[in-house]
């Protein structure tokens, strides 16, 4: 990204070195100026395909043009990400080697091998031959590797596992829940490479048809100059008052996050040219390291655009994207509201002041600049009608390709618009090679039933410790929230959340639970794993940004975002959750809003200590049971839980006219 802010007359530009180090995956090489080159022409064609084939698919169908979708990303994949960091390498380029290349050509080969005969390659599945296997399972080493090679071991190594299961399952004691018949090697292959829920599923159909298109139009935004806008924006909207500087950084992160799509590479961009606002505004490092990390995770979590697994859920739940979106507006309204009064509170605490900045006013911007809004609005607009999102995301890049030419420093003529092409199907190779990858997983989980039983086995263990139906709902979701964040903390959130979808919602589902409530619970902890200690990846960036140190920053972090943490409980846990998801009565929706909005409010009062003076332990306790019993959404519970809340306000009142009497006093004195 190349998004810039006017400080004191100057643009400070977050650089590419800065973002790549702290980006959910793992770095590109830096290659030199003539491959990197080619390897641009390469990705710039890909995505010109990819916008040609939403007009006019192929007549051979969508597994035909995933197949080739993967032949044309996987060896590119190959070639911009290393294999393993060589001390001899000069830090000006890290080119391929010559292993490299030859992985990249067998990925290439293996790839478009199903393409020579694709009707007979799919109708012998139930008896392939060994030529197919072979071919299979060279493109599973390949996935490995390129999985490994962008994202880690962690996802690999889950692969492995799973292929280890359906091969060996069937040696496990009948009685297990976990045994199943047991697959030869040449029908896990057949799977993997010839069925619709391997490879070629429903995770990399996401991201060929929706993901490569939304970082297209993220990129075509970034270079026609809507980033930077977005960011000059949010600094000339607050000014004056001692929030301001950390009201502009939530302002900042939501709009920026709709160009990047990354809330860690979002946290980035914004802590490089807002933490010099923030120092001089009076922030100490960690609170503004998780003040910034809260920011830009809160972009995918939020409409328009979301996170990539949004795209997988409207898949999942054969919805319109747009009714995803419809489900993350109440969640979103109340993540915000919770970072709002954290910044008060913080604001109060540290005594912190107005940081006065060179920028336009807020309307002068609009109105030179505001268009950058309208293919964001094109967007909605179109899936509104029932336009595809597909489509819709299409029209919006041909829009604001045309609004480009309004402003003469960003218009996306011949070099720009490239840039722009190939920078849309780099950003997509991880996610790419990690969906691909986690269709191994997909694929043997329907293969073995496993999804099925281990709902079972999570809830037969809750049923273990208490007979009660509530209480077995609560400690399953208490469990399968800790299980999707530990294994967030290692993989991607595309990853985690695909993983978590086929293996944890099936027990939520078989307690009562709905699969939105299940699917939307599981991506909104999918997401804060990048906020939770002990890695907190977007915590780690901002605290190498404001030099603060790691661990309270990623506490920090932790507090910003709590409210987000404890309101998907609400989806699940209560009959009236589901209106929190827009779902449901108009009325059910507001007074659920209404009565979570206290229940935030409790939460900031726990985590920042303050309501109109500092609040004490006794006041802050008290403020625990009121949040939880608020997020019941019951009415009985609903009242105990205002009157607790009550009981913790009138408290702190009562001291703070103490307080006040006390300092009236001693001036009179």
């Amino acid at each position: 990204m190349t998004v810039g802010v006017r400080t004191g007359g100057s643009v400070t530009t977050p650089s590419e070195e800065d973002l790549a180090e702290y980006e959910q995956e793992r770095p590109a090489r830096r290659l030199r100026p003539a491959l990197d080159l080619v390897v641009s022409i390469w990705c710039a064609i890909v995505s010109l395909g990819v916008l040609a084939q939403v007009f006019f698919p192929l007549p051979q169908g969508t597994q035909f043009y995933l197949v080739i979708f993967l032949a044309a990303v996987l060896p590119i994949t190959l070639l911009c990400y290393r294999g393993f960091r060589l001390p001899g390498r000069t830090r000006t380029h890290d080119d391929p080697g010559v292993v490299d290349w030859v992985l990249a050509a067998v990925a290439l080969a293996v790839c478009v091998y199903p393409l020579f005969d694709f009707d007979g390659f799919l109708e012998r599945r139930q008896a392939p031959t060994t030529l197919d296997v072979i071919a299979g399972a060279l493109l599973l080493i390949l996935l490995l590797e390129a999985c490994r090679r962008t994202t880690g071991w962690v996802l690999p190594v889950f692969s492995l596992v799973f292929i280890a299961y359906a091969y060996y399952g069937g040696y496990l004691p009948y009685t297990w829940s976990l045994a199943h018949q047991g697959f030869n090697f040449d029908a896990i292959i057949a799977q993997f490479t010839m069925g619709t829920a391997g490879f070629y599923g429903t995770p990399l159909s996401v991201a060929a048809s929706y993901i490569v298109l939304f970082t297209i139009y993220g990129a075509v935004l970034d270079y026609s100059g809507a980033g930077k806008f977005f960011i000059d924006l949010s600094f000339a909207a607050f000014k004056r008052s001692r929030t301001a500087p950390g009201r502009t950084v939530t302002l900042a992160g939501f709009l920026l996050g709709s160009v990047s799509g990354s809330g860690t590479a979002t946290a980035v961009s914004l802590g490089t040219v807002s933490w010099p606002i923030l120092r001089r505004a009076g922030y100490p490092p960690e609170p503004a390291g998780g003040m910034l990390a809260a920011s830009g995770i809160g972009a995918i979590l939020s409409p328009p655009t979301l996170g990539a697994a949004a795209f997988i859920i409207a898949e999942f739940l054969q919805v319109s994207y747009l009714k995803v979106l419809g489900f993350a507006v109440i969640p979103t309204i109340l993540y915000y509201l919770g970072i709002l009064l954290a910044i008060e509170i913080d604001a109060r605490k540290h005594g912190t002041t107005s940081a006065e900045t060179s920028t336009d006013s807020a309307w002068r911007l609009l109105l030179r600049f505001g268009y950058h809004f309208l293919s964001l609005f094109v967007i909605i607009a179109f899936m509104a009608v029932d336009v595809p999102p597909f489509k819709a995301v299409v029209y919006a890049v041909i829009i604001q390709f045309g609004l480009s030419f309004l402003d003469r420093e960003h218009r996306l003529t011949g070099r720009p618009l490239f840039k722009a092409l190939a920078q849309g199907t780099r950003s997509v190779l991880p996610v790419a090679a990690t969906c691909a990858t986690a269709g191994v997983i997909v694929a043997v989980t329907t293969q073995t039933g496993l999804g099925l039983n281990l709902a079972e086995i999570i809830v037969n263990a809750a049923r273990g410790l208490t007979s009660n139906h509530t209480a077995i709902l609560i400690l399953t979701v208490v469990l399968s929230g800790f299980a999707v964040l530990i294994l967030g903390l290692a993989v991607p959130v595309t990853a985690s959340f695909i993983i978590a979808a086929v293996i944890i919602s099936p027990a939520l589902v078989n307690l009562g639970v709905t699969q939105p409530e299940a699917y939307m619970f599981i991506f909104y902890y999918a997401v804060l794993s990048e906020v939770s200690p002990p890695t907190a990846l977007a915590a780690v960036a901002t605290a190498a940004i404001t030099g603060g140190k790691v661990m309270p920053t990623m506490w920090q972090a932790w507090k910003y975002t709590l409210p987000a943490f404890l309101v998907p409980f609400a989806f699940v846990l209560t009959d009236n959750g589901a209106h929190l998801l827009g779902q449901g009565s108009f009325v059910g929706m507001v007074w659920t809003t209404l009565v979570s909005m206290l229940a935030v409010a409790a939460l900031a009062v726990v985590t920042g200590g303050w309501v109109f003076v500092r609040a004490t332990w006794l006041e802050r306790a008290v403020c625990v049971p009121a949040a939880a019993l608020l997020l019941y959404l019951a009415p009985v519970t609903i009242t105990a839980g205002i009157c607790l809340l009550l009981v913790a306000v009138v408290i702190n009142l009562v001291r703070r006219q103490r307080q006040a009497s006390s300092a009236e006093g001693t001036v009179a004195s």
